[in-house]
């Protein structure tokens, strides 16, 4: 009897293996067959799309080919569940990856709609041209909206995925069960993380900065390069990276050239001496910048904004279409501008006057002694016109020539001192 029972188990276990060996046959079948049949029509609909010229089709290729790829053949797979001939507990776990790798392709193919939608609207509104104030403000809404999706579908996602087994779903339950608790806590330890998302969407519906605004932040001058849900990239004039958090553009004041329109002033500062002719410089500033193309016609200026104790100020206004532009005409017109007061104007480029007066020499170790025999061994002499007693470091009266100066000013206007030697 125990010998027959053995037999039967032995038969019943080839039986089991070959149901396997076929149900995984019946698998890998079925996933090759779905992994030609994507590709072929996945070809085909590639080939039509190259003969048209339109922005969507285009997209749809990019974004949606990877998870059809992969969508045809667990598709192929779900279909050939009922040729399985496997028992019942290796059937429910495949039904239950199949189930995964369904939720996770789904996940994926919406992420990539929302990026197809995405490139379509940024194809009509191009932010390369001239005027783009209007299309900054679109793909800035744009991104925090697709940012915000993303991060909707990543939690969906992995939700659905999670709920897919029983344990999950139990804890779930319970969890439900204790609902205000559970809040509570989440709540004060993700309170920054929230407040980030909070600032990411804050950011996207009021628009305090768009992409491709021009900003000084932390004292450096960029423009917005990213926009996220978390953090903001600006991108440096030295190509520079500075990362920042969302929170500081709601937080802290910055500067944004281009938050109303994109055109902008720009200002010239040149110091000279008094004696320069303002009206000159002012007409040869606007002779400049009728030959300059980075100028855009609107207005310019110059005055004189400060007079200090040995120059004055002139501060020249021009504007431009754009940042950019502006810090390359007010460079322009700064190296002309001196270069035009070099040739015409030179004696009006900033100098330093000194003013030498005559010296009256004052005697030093009293009268300087009496001369004749009576004198201290004949030694002592009157001080004659022009020489004074001085005592050195070591104690001993010497007598020094002291020469007068005067200032003299020369035929090119600069003060130069001239000296007259007084015989002792």
């Amino acid at each position: 009897m125990p010998e027959r029972i053995e037999e039967f188990i032995d038969e019943l276990r080839g039986v089991e293996a070959i149901d396997t060996l076929w149900s995984l046959g019946v698998l890998l079948a079925a996933l090759v067959l779905g992994r030609v049949l994507t590709a072929l029509v996945l070809r085909l609909v590639t080939r039509w799309i190259r003969r048209t010229d339109t922005r969507l089709d285009d997209s749809v290729a990019d974004h949606l080919w990877g998870p059809l790829r992969w969508l045809g053949p667990v598709a192929m797979v779900r279909a050939a569940m009922p040729l399985l001939a496997s028992p019942s507990d290796l059937r429910d776990v495949v039904t239950h990856v199949i189930t995964l790798v369904l939720i996770l392709i789904l996940g994926w193919m919406t992420m990539a709609i929302v990026r197809v939608i995405e490139d379509v609207v940024k194809a009509r509104y191009d932010i390369d041209v001239e005027d783009n104030l209007h299309a900054r403000a679109v793909h800035t809404q744009l991104r925090g909206f697709r940012n915000i999706a993303g991060f909707v579908i990543v939690v969906l996602t992995a939700a659905f995925a999670l709920l897919s087994f029983e344990a999950v779903r139990q804890f779930g339950v319970t969890l439900l069960a204790s609902a205000g608790l559970a809040s509570v806590i989440i709540g004060f330890a993700a309170q920054r993380s929230i407040a980030t998302v909070v600032a990411g969407v804050q950011i996207a519906i009021t628009q305090p900065i768009r992409v491709d605004d021009v900003v000084i932040v932390e004292s450096e001058w960029g423009r917005i390069e990213e926009i996220t849900l978390t953090y903001v990239v600006v991108r440096i004039w030295d190509l520079r990276r500075l990362v920042l958090p969302i929170n500081y553009f709601i937080e802290k004041p910055f500067q944004n050239w281009t938050r109303v329109s994109a055109d902008i002033m720009g200002s010239v500062f040149i110091h000279t001496d008094y004696s320069v002719p303002v009206e000159a410089v002012r007409a040869e500033l606007g002779r400049i910048l009728e030959t300059e193309d980075l100028w855009d016609g609107k207005f310019w200026n110059l005055q004189v904004s400060e007079a200090r104790e040995h120059t004055i100020e002139l501060r020249g206004l021009v504007t431009a279409r754009d940042a950019s532009r502006a810090w390359d005409l007010r460079c322009n017109v700064r190296e002309r501008l001196i270069d035009f007061i070099q040739r015409e104007h030179p004696s009006a480029l900033p100098r330093t006057r000194a003013e030498l007066g005559s010296v009256t020499p004052t005697p030093v170790g009293g009268t300087g002694g009496t001369g004749g025999s009576g004198g201290s061994g004949g030694a002592g002499r009157s001080g004659g016109p022009g020489r004074t007693g001085v005592t050195g470091h070591d104690g001993v009266s010497k007598r020094s020539r002291v020469t007068k100066h005067s200032g003299v000013t020369g035929h090119d206007g600069v003060s130069r001192p001239s000296g007259t030697d007084e015989p002792g």
